[in-house]
């Protein structure tokens, strides 16, 4: 691959590790309602978007990786591990645990859910690290008495770029006991990727699809996490991961699509699916609220907010009504300083973005089957 390429390839690489600093009003307001006077016999469903964050910036690993210099490539991996470990996702899973329980959505959609294997014996150093994220989120629900299970996995991203250095990136989505999963859901790689950006490195994205059955009513839910990175033909790649996601689709309705789209409002991305008949729950609530999800430091050790974009969404399509057609509310979560918990080394933030959680209600007489 010429070095150009190569380079503009590694930019993409930031949504492992995506950190965008920037200040954040403290004031600004992140819950928004449309609930009005709930009728007898509405139906209602509660979804939470989240990104776990790798927990290092990845991009800069494979940068020096890719480099014709070799003397890099050690320090960056040394100063990548240094960093998971000080951003210790134990810690944060029983963060993150407790944003699910103060919410109880009925399904969640988790983006960055790595299985990272690290032992450095094998380059000359002593550090064994084996993480897998689904597994220690599912022990951090069940300790506090939740019961989600996995409705579905997509593994993506790879990275094996030496020995000894393994990462696995997989989307997932749980859901929680008043949800019924219906058959073969959908765990599928988008046709348009990356690809290969080094040796033993590829960059894949994907998505998952279930039919979810809560009391009774019938939702087809979406999770995704499109490619990120703000080089040259990026924003129309993730057009293109967005156009295939509506075509695998269809018509399909009631619809709710979660995940971390890494682009902002009126991008090519936002224009596809809001071009397919979905809206952007956030913004149909709030009217003042900016509603940032990106993101904070590498090291997540920012005391204060350094959220400047909002590139993690919830969209419908069929769930309300011809004059109110979104009928809900909608909140950020682990947006605050006071969502910080105690780390190893200084508090940390549950990840480097924010979450988001909506609550759609629905008519009493909708949902009882797929259109």
């Amino acid at each position: 691959m010429p070095r150009s390429a190569r380079l503009l390839a590694l930019l993409a690489l930031a949504s492992l590790a995506c950190a965008d600093p920037a200040g954040l009003d403290p004031a600004a307001i992140t819950t928004a309602s449309n609930r009005g006077n709930e009728p007898h016999g509405a139906g209602r469903i509660t979804v939470m978007s989240r990104n776990l964050y790798v927990g290092a910036d990845v991009d800069r690993v494979i940068g020096a990786l890719a480099t014709p210099d070799p003397a890099d490539d050690i320090p960056a991996l040394l100063g990548a591990v240094a960093v998971v470990q000080e951003t210790d996702f134990p810690t944060r899973a029983k963060a993150i645990a407790g944003e699910i329980a103060r919410n109880r959505p009925d399904v969640v959609g988790l983006q960055e859910v790595s299985r990272l294997d690290l032992d450095l014996t094998q380059l000359g150093g002593t550090t064994v690290i084996h993480l897998d994220f689904l597994a220690i989120l599912q022990e951090a629900l069940a300790a506090r008495g939740l019961s989600y299970r996995v409705a579905a996995t997509v593994q993506n991203t790879q990275a094996s770029p030496v020995p000894g250095i393994s990462l696995t990136d997989f989307d997932a989505v749980l859901v929680g006991p008043r949800v019924e999963v219906g058959p073969d859901p959908v765990a599928r790689n988008y046709s348009h990727n990356i690809g290969t950006v080094a040796p033993g490195v590829s960059i894949i994205r994907g998505f998952i699809q279930i039919d979810a059955s809560v009391d009774g009513r019938h939702y087809l839910v979406v999770n995704t996490h499109l490619e990120s990175g703000g080089a040259t033909g990026l924003p129309q790649l993730r057009a293109a991961q967005a156009l295939e996601l509506m075509s695998a689709l269809g018509s399909a309705a009631p619809a709710i699509l979660l995940g971390d789209f890494n682009d902002v409002a009126g991008s090519p991305m936002h224009q596809v699916i809001v071009g397919a008949g979905f809206l952007d729950v956030w913004a149909d609530l709030h009217h003042r609220a900016p509603g940032f999800t990106c993101c904070e430091i590498e090291n997540l050790s920012n005391p204060r907010p350094d959220l400047d974009q909002r590139i993690d969404y919830v969209f419908t399509r069929g769930t309300g009504t011809r004059r109110d057609p979104v009928k809900g509310e909608v909140h950020l979560v682990g947006e605050r300083s006071r969502d910080r918990v105690r780390g190893p080394v200084h508090p940390l933030w549950p990840s480097d973005h924010a979450g988001i959680v909506a609550t759609l209600i629905t008519p009493p007489a909708w949902g009882l089957a797929f259109r």
